[in-house]
């Protein structure tokens, strides 16, 4: 990569840092940070011939605005007369099976077409990143606890993906994301049983 794509490289990877570490602490903030490393991102996955990457991050921009939205937005409390923000909540086992199996089969079918339609480095590892970080996001603009679990799987696929195509910093990045998700999951956890 070019000197001006390392310093990108470098904001993008500083930006995500705050931008988990402000979702781990559920301040808004983090959609901010987020949207502009994201933004960032779809250059660095694109030239770097990570496409599913780099679609994942167009993605992530729109998700980036909804979670900003979602959670600053009041929403009606079932049962009650009152609005009030997102709180943490587990999934329901049905959605969670959903969830899973909705990973499992979009990153084979996901894979398969990189895989056979493109360049694409490490297609299906590569797919899986994209289709479980798809479904992750989502579910921490709906602050539901999973997300975190997934990121964790998430992190440690890209951190040997990022790591094999020399994209130093941004493996660096998701060595610090493991910890983040693993700190954000407990926070979130911790903040469920709070009375």
């Amino acid at each position: 990569m070019s000197p001006i794509d390392q310093i990108l490289e470098w904001v993008a990877a500083i930006s995500g840092i705050l931008c988990v570490y402000l979702l781990t602490r559920e301040n808004i903030w983090a959609w901010i940070f987020g949207l502009i490393s994201v933004g960032i991102y779809v250059y660095i996955f694109w030239i770097n011939k990570l496409y599913s990457d780099t679609i994942l991050h167009v993605v992530y921009v729109v998700l980036n605005a909804y979670g900003l939205y979602a959670w600053t937005r009041r929403t009606k409390v079932p049962n009650t007369a009152n609005t009030d923000l997102l709180t943490i909540t587990w999934l329901p086992n049905i959605q969670r099976w959903g969830y899973l199996i909705l990973i499992v089969i979009g990153s084979l079918l996901w894979g398969y077409g990189m895989n056979r339609y493109t360049d694409a480095s490490y297609p299906y590892p590569d797919a899986f990143t994209t289709v479980a970080s798809l479904v992750a996001q989502y579910l921490i603009a709906r602050k539901r606890l999973e997300n975190w679990l997934i990121w964790i799987v998430v992190d440690v696929v890209a951190i040997v993906i990022y790591g094999f195509k020399g994209i130093w910093v941004t493996s660096g990045l998701y060595v610090v994301y493991l910890v983040l998700s693993v700190l954000g999951f407990r926070e979130w956890r911790n903040r469920m049983a709070e009375p």
